[in-house]
């Protein structure tokens, strides 16, 4: 009986683990592609360290010695080129500002409107207007330069905001009606019908069931607008010829001049200061950009 007791007490050895096959190769190839992905991004963004280490340089040592590793920095730059310009370089931040705010409005009230027809409403031809709306993607913006030019010019916007803003409310953004269409088409049906029952139209149930459930597609709509509004260069000077009316991105060109020197070092700092607002909204919405993303089945 004791010796039962103790065979039952005494503690079995752990059954050995098998190596399994090939298993230093999978983690010498693992090792290997998180090399080359680590040496791959340190060559992507080693121009944006560069021209952040260069907007300390004097306008002397900036393309003398393009190394990223220099004592002689200074913050000289970002002082003069806040009011090198004609008007301090907040007032083409305050422009940016405007433009890319109701850009984003715009985009999120029409896009959203249209998205809402083309998923939800039963009406002739809207297989055949969707399908025209998707062909406009294909349009590059130097084949609507001109005749947008024009109307613009005989409306009397031209160096006026309305330009690069009013186009937004009409939705002619058709990448982002398609991201909602999708969303919202992804939505489930009894939610529709169990309003319909309570007696809600349309317009309640775009209101109050839609929007709330599409949120992370306007996350997404807002984000990428900002982002390429702000950064947008071609449209503003092509519509905006006055400098109190600049962004940003128009207004970094006036460092340059083709007549006398030019001033890199604080173009290179006003360059880092317009690229903090972008930084910071990808950074605060990319959680929503990826959910947004992902939710509607894009890849």
């Amino acid at each position: 009986m004791t010796t039962e007791t103790e065979t039952l007490a005494r503690p079995t050895a752990p059954p050995l683990r098998r190596r399994r096959p090939g298993g230093g190769r999978r983690a010498l190839r693992s090792t290997g592609k998180h090399v080359m992905l680590t040496a791959m991004s340190v060559v992507m963004i080693y121009p944006l360290i560069w021209l952040l280490v260069s907007s300390f340089k004097p306008n002397s040592e900036i393309f003398r010695d393009l190394s990223i590793f220099t004592a002689d920095l200074t913050a000289e730059n970002y002082a003069n080129g806040w009011n090198d310009l004609q008007f301090p370089f907040s007032v083409f931040i305050v422009n940016s500002s405007i433009i890319a705010l109701g850009a984003i409005v715009g985009n999120l009230v029409s896009c959203s409107l249209a998205a809402y027809a083309f998923a939800r409403l039963r009406f002739r031809g809207r297989n055949l207007m969707f399908a025209i709306m998707l062909g406009s993607i294909m349009l590059p913006f130097q084949v609507l330069m001109v005749p947008q030019f024009l109307i613009f010019k005989e409306l009397g916007w031209l160096n006026t905001f309305l330009p690069l803003i009013a186009p937004k409310f009409l939705a002619t953004e058709a990448f982002f009606v398609f991201l909602m269409v999708q969303f919202i088409r992804s939505l489930p049906e009894e939610v529709f019908e169990a309003a319909r029952i309570d007696g809600a139209g349309h317009f309640r149930s775009y209101t109050q069931i839609t929007l709330p459930l599409i949120m992370p597609a306007l996350a997404t709509t807002a984000i990428f607008t900002f982002i390429w509004t702000w950064g947008d260069f071609f449209g503003p000077l092509v519509y905006l010829r006055l400098p109190e009316t600049w962004p940003v991105s128009v207004a970094l060109k006036g460092y340059l001049d083709a007549q006398s020197s030019s001033d890199y070092g604080s173009m290179f700092a006003m360059s880092v200061v317009s690229l903090l607002p972008m930084f910071l909204v990808f950074v605060l919405g990319q959680r929503f950009l990826i959910k947004g993303v992902a939710t509607t089945g894009i890849k």
